[in-house]
């Protein structure tokens, strides 16, 4: 572990000691809670192990070398070809099953959806509701359906994947007006940030960034939200931290949308917004455009 953590550290890569703990749970094939309790190393193990940390150290993700990324309460299959969750995605996600939890039936939809992160998890913590992922890379949905395959092996219940561009100004056009609850973690990264080895060299970059200042896809994802949502249907799009005002002033400025909030990350950046559909001819409260919530 120790020769390890020094080698991760060395190349940056940190936290270098729980990286190393979760490399060697990995090769042991037990949680890394336990390997205060599991059998030392073999000689075949020490070998793989020191790859991995020589892979990692390259900026590999750890998420490839082990092949799962934990998102909320499930472990997903990612590779090549497909954006990692990150942690902070599942603030999102959170939020919107909480909006989903108590509506009947709900109608679910997941905008770029990648390895299907926010719709499995909002197909697990809401067995009711009706989850629709839609994704265009191929690359991505081969990834997206293995997890809802894997899903459905365990018994759960399936999720539906559509291939489609979600900048299309015809997508979904059968759920017009229905659905409940639509999210949305889109490419928002504007094209001239410097990004993270890992990120630069292993993520999809048409998963990453999102033009010029980075709201290419979240300018036509806002127009469609709003036509596909039920009036009171609630919408969340994640963006970048620098678009605390940038997004929610697009949803005010849109004119159908009411309780435009910015949310913030836990280490207090601008990470979300939200809003709810206004239904039709419904009039603008007077007041500020939109709020921000911390909690």
């Amino acid at each position: 572990m120790a020769r390890a953590a020094r080698a991760l550290t060395a190349a940056g890569v940190g936290p270098a000691r729980v990286e190393a703990e979760l490399l060697a749970a990995y090769v042991l094939g037990v949680p890394r809670g336990r390997l205060a309790l599991a059998d030392d190393l073999t000689g075949d193990q020490a070998d793989r192990l020191d790859e991995l940390v020589r892979r990692r150290a390259d900026r590999e993700p750890l998420q490839h070398l082990t092949g799962l990324a934990g998102f909320r309460h499930l472990e997903l299959a990612v590779g090549p070809g497909v954006f990692v969750p990150r942690p902070e995605t599942e603030l999102l996600a959170g939020w919107g099953v909480e909006q989903a939890r108590g509506r009947p039936d709900p109608l679910v939809v997941d905008l770029c959806s990648g390895s299907g992160a926010i719709a499995l998890a909002v197909a697990q913590e809401l067995p009711n509701a009706r989850v629709i992922a839609v994704e265009r890379s191929p690359a991505a949905l081969a990834w997206l359906r293995r997890n809802a395959a894997e899903r459905v092996a365990a018994g759960g219940r399936p999720i539906e994947v559509v291939e489609a561009d979600v900048t299309a100004p015809d997508l979904l056009a059968d759920l017009v007006g229905r659905v409940d609850v639509l999210l949305c973690n889109p490419p928002y990264v504007p094209v001239d940030v410097v990004v993270s080895p890992e990120v630069a060299g292993h993520d999809p970059a048409e998963a990453v960034f999102g033009g010029t200042d980075g709201l290419a896809v979240i300018r036509p994802v806002i127009t469609r939200a709003a036509a596909l949502l039920r009036p009171g249907g609630a919408f969340g799009v994640e963006h970048d931290d620098t678009h605390g005002a940038a997004v929610p002033g697009l949803l005010a400025e849109d004119g159908r949308f009411a309780d435009v909030t910015e949310r913030l990350d836990l280490t207090g950046r601008p990470r979300y917004a939200t809003a709810s559909r206004r239904a039709d001819g419904q009039q603008a409260p007077v007041g500020p455009a939109w709020q921000t919530d911390s909690s």
